[in-house]
């Protein structure tokens, strides 16, 4: 089953639970039809509301330290989770369940052209609020669905590779950059150490679970259990991500900007976003949908954009 599926069948199952509550509202209870339609979408958003919470509680349970300078007052926490479950909500309910592959060509572009991979449980629709940007600056760009849901991060590599040639071919560029959020990162590190760098000027990674995280315990699929970060005690990487770390030299470490955040609600502990070797950025106040979506952070992917191909 697909993402963009799941998501729909998720949207209507939410879309009839809302109807029962309004039916049992208006004809049991004896609320006005608007009221009761009101009290349904209220309970919709409270449970939406209630499952982003225990997220953000799961994380702070194996949370790294916080830095001074990113420690946050409670009205910026507020921003925080108002902001991420709005882009959860987004995501979820609007715009990955009607997203389709793209890509764009702005031939002449003095820019490499830029590969999108999306992370775990998401699709292409993830990159809605860059593709704007991309296109205003006239950088060519391809995003990918990474299917199935539930795969081997390995298994996804040959139709990177393949978008890889692609791009390379129709924009008339010789390299690619690639820009991946969460579980992306590792399918371009995988890809790396299955061919090569030659095709890739850059890899920016988003909230990408370098050392795993403890929340992954909790998906299902291959691709979870090689994103899982062991008990205290325990060697924390799986032994696909120790694998994958083995083979990476530090000339292709140099190819990785990890960017990431210290208050990343799916990413615990956070800091495993950081890779040594790569130039890893620090962001604080955002959670992990948000990475896609925040101003801050967008204009720091295409910085590094622009960066990579002007040689500043």
């Amino acid at each position: 089953m697909s993402v963009r599926l799941l998501l729909q069948l998720l949207v209507l199952v939410q879309a009839a639970a809302a109807g029962a509550i309004a039916w049992a509202a208006w004809r049991v209870f004896g609320l006005p039809p608007a009221a009761a339609l009101a009290l349904a979408a209220a309970a919709v958003v409270l449970v939406r509301l209630l499952i982003s919470a225990n997220n953000f509680m799961m994380s702070m349970r194996a949370a790294s330290p916080t830095p001074g300078e990113f420690r946050l007052s409670a009205a910026a926490r507020a921003r925080l989770f108002g902001e991420e479950f709005r882009a959860s909500m987004l995501q979820s309910s609007w715009i990955m369940p009607r997203a389709r592959p793209c890509r764009r060509l702005f031939p002449g572009s003095p820019h490499p052209p830029v590969l999108l991979l999306h992370g775990y449980g998401c699709n292409s629709g993830y990159w809605a609020y860059l593709l704007p940007l991309l296109e205003a600056a006239q950088i060519s760009h391809a995003a990918l669905d990474l299917e199935p849901l539930g795969a081997p991060i390995d298994d996804y590599v040959p139709a990177v590779a393949r978008a890889v040639d692609a791009l390379c071919l129709d924009a008339g560029a010789p390299q690619v950059a690639i820009v991946a959020h969460s579980m992306g990162g590792l399918v371009a590190r995988a890809y790396l150490r299955a061919y090569g760098a030659a095709r890739v000027a850059r890899v920016i990674t988003l909230g990408t679970p370098h050392h795993g995280t403890s929340l992954a315990a909790m998906g299902p699929g291959a691709n979870a259990g090689q994103m899982r970060r062991a008990r205290q005690g325990e060697a924390p990487e799986s032994d696909w991500l120790r694998r994958l770390a083995a083979s990476e030299t530090p000339a292709t470490r140099a190819l990785v900007t990890s960017i990431y955040t210290h208050h990343d609600n799916i990413i615990a502990p956070q800091t495993s976003s950081v890779l040594p070797g790569a130039n890893n950025i620090a962001f604080g106040g955002v959670g992990h949908v948000a990475l896609g979506s925040n101003p801050r952070i967008l204009s720091c992917v295409l910085h590094e954009l622009v960066r990579n191909s002007s040689g500043q």
